[in-house]
């Protein structure tokens, strides 16, 4: 017998007094220790699927048909009573967005203890489980963690107590949605070993909700394709990948640089023996340290970055990769005089910019601009696409209203965006679209340099293609340089001309990109790139 039997599921949202489907006629299954991969790309009905099993669609989300049946129960239109017993105990959910899934008031050791003592745990055994679940999930010094709060961990490490949360209910299933999205190779490799060790060992069933198919194709025993709130395709990994039925499958296939390189990692660009460009941005030995509280040997310093020298040509991408907490944000927000360094030299356009004030700062600021990983959480929700992409504009006083539109149209434009979306907000957006309108925001000041945090690393594959192609072209059009920063090696493989690559706040590693990842020197480099997924699909 099937742990969840989904049965001809129509799900929909209300919408100005109409209901616009999101799933329709969805039969799906998952067996008792099975690992079953819903794909697709962004509003296909992944999610809506996963929240319509757990109880947990928005207020507007209505079950129009269908049966949803988990362990016996049928929680299509069940009950809150009911659902809430099958919710920790039964099945537990691994959400995509941390910040939204952690509670930012609380510490994290009190928010796993809370799902602890739901088993009926008490007195100091939920301490001890507690730090057993974050180490567990993959969070170095658990006892330092425990004590933190979510502000205060990277996004990676959030995304783990997630994880850690999830597993502290000893559930039956598992859905994991976009579990390891936010995370690096490595991480996400012992994360999912970890989620599949459970499968094995203990019979846990488990539900991934995936844009990336290497993910899906590499850990479930069972592939889901939707598209447009339909499943158009399924099959055990090596099938779908080998003789997928449908044109969109193969279309996923295609985006997806690890399977369309059969696992291996092909660098786009190899400038291993051509001449590197004069720099536009240089870090020299740069170091950052950081006072944290310790509950052992009290306040102290924390080394984020350690002698980190890093060069980015003019016209190039250079990339920073490393796992979660290595520095690779704190080496972005430095080169952007976002922190100060508290060793080391950082020269941008050959201007050093270390200690400068913010009014000897301002004028770089055209130099250089960040696109940010999460442009929904960038972009002002009451901000039309307009006000956005003018923004900068306005705060530099440049131009009038009349030349301000006519750059917000042009701007647009650059960013393959038609020039009605001008009078749109974020929320009418699609997650690619918002993030084009960030990068046509950071290009309004023409500068010659953007620093990308994680530009692509909350989109799916064919959406993440288009961005990576829009970044290409830009950077041949404008002249522009990329410092990228990225847990992706696939990714990184297909626009950097160079990487660095960093470990423990230290640049381990750093050449052309066709050289470190044909040739790895460091150990660590070579872990990084073992981990890539896919490679179990392509063998």
């Amino acid at each position: 017998m099937s742990l969840v039997e989904i049965s001809g599921l129509n799900v929909g949202y209300v919408r100005h007094r109409h209901i616009q489907p999101a799933v329709t006629g969805l039969d799906l299954t998952v067996g008792q220790g099975e690992v079953v991969a819903i794909v697709g790309e962004s509003g296909s009905g992944k999610t809506t699927t996963g929240n319509a099993l757990i109880g947990l669609l928005p207020s507007n989300g209505r079950i129009t048909a269908g049966s949803i049946l988990v362990d016996g129960v049928q929680t299509a239109r069940a009950n809150e009573r009911t659902l809430r017993r099958l919710r920790g105990s039964t099945i537990g959910l691994i959400p995509q967005d941390p910040m939204v899934g952690l509670n930012p008031t609380k510490r994290i050791g009190a928010q796993i203890a809370e799902a602890v003592k739901l088993r009926g745990i008490g007195g100091p055994a939920v301490p001890r489980q507690v730090l057993d679940h974050l180490a567990q999930a993959g969070v170095p010094e658990p006892e330092l963690r425990a004590r933190q709060y979510p502000h205060e961990l990277s996004g990676g490490l959030r995304q783990r107590v997630l994880i850690a949360i999830a597993l502290a209910g000893r559930p039956k299933l598992i859905i994991a949605d976009e579990p390891t999205s936010a995370l690096d190779v490595t991480v996400q490799k012992r994360i999912l070993d970890h989620l599949g060790g459970l499968v094995r060992e203990q019979g846990i069933s488990l539900l991934i909700i995936t844009h990336d198919l290497a993910v899906a194709a590499d850990r479930a025993d069972r592939v889901v394709v939707m598209r447009q709130g339909r499943k158009v395709d399924e099959g055990d990994p090596a099938t779908i990948l080998t003789a997928p039925r449908e044109g969109y499958t193969r279309q996923l296939i295609a985006a997806a640089p690890r399977l369309a390189h059969h696992g291996q990692l092909q660098a786009h660009f190899d400038v291993r023996d051509e001449p590197a460009p004069d720099p536009i941005l240089t870090l020299t030995g740069v170091g950052k340290t950081f006072a944290v509280d310790d509950p052992r040997r009290g306040r102290r310093g924390f080394n984020a970055l350690e002698d980190v020298s890093v060069t980015v040509p003019r016209g190039r991408t250079h990339a920073l990769v490393g796992e979660s907490g290595c520095g690779k944000t704190t080496t972005l927000r430095i080169a952007l005089g976002l922190e100060s360094a508290t060793t080391g030299s950082v020269v941008l356009d050959g201007t050093e910019i270390s200690g400068l004030s913010w009014r000897g700062m301002r004028p770089l600021r055209r130099k250089a601009q960040l696109v940010h990983q999460d442009p929904f959480a960038t972009l002002d929700p009451k901000f039309t696409v307009r006000q956005s992409v003018t923004e900068p504009l306005v705060s530099f006083r440049i131009g009038d209203r009349r030349s301000r539109e006519a750059r917000a149209r042009d701007l647009l434009d650059q960013v393959a965006l038609p020039a009605a979306y001008l009078d749109r907000l974020p929320a009418e957006l699609s997650g690619g679209q918002r993030q084009r309108v960030a990068i046509a925001r950071a290009l309004a000041l023409e500068p010659r340099l953007l620093l990308l945090d994680e530009p692509v690393s909350a989109l799916d594959v064919l959406v993440q293609e288009q961005i990576l192609r829009l970044l290409a072209d830009l950077q041949q059009r404008l002249g522009l340089s990329y410092l990228f920063v990225s847990h992706d090696l696939s990714v990184v493989a297909e626009i950097a001309h160079t990487v660095s690559v960093m470990n423990a706040g230290r640049v381990v590693e750093q050449g052309p990109v066709a050289q470190v990842f044909s040739d790895p020197r460091s150990t660590y480099t070579r872990e990084l790139i073992d981990a890539v997924p896919g490679r179990r699909a392509a063998a």
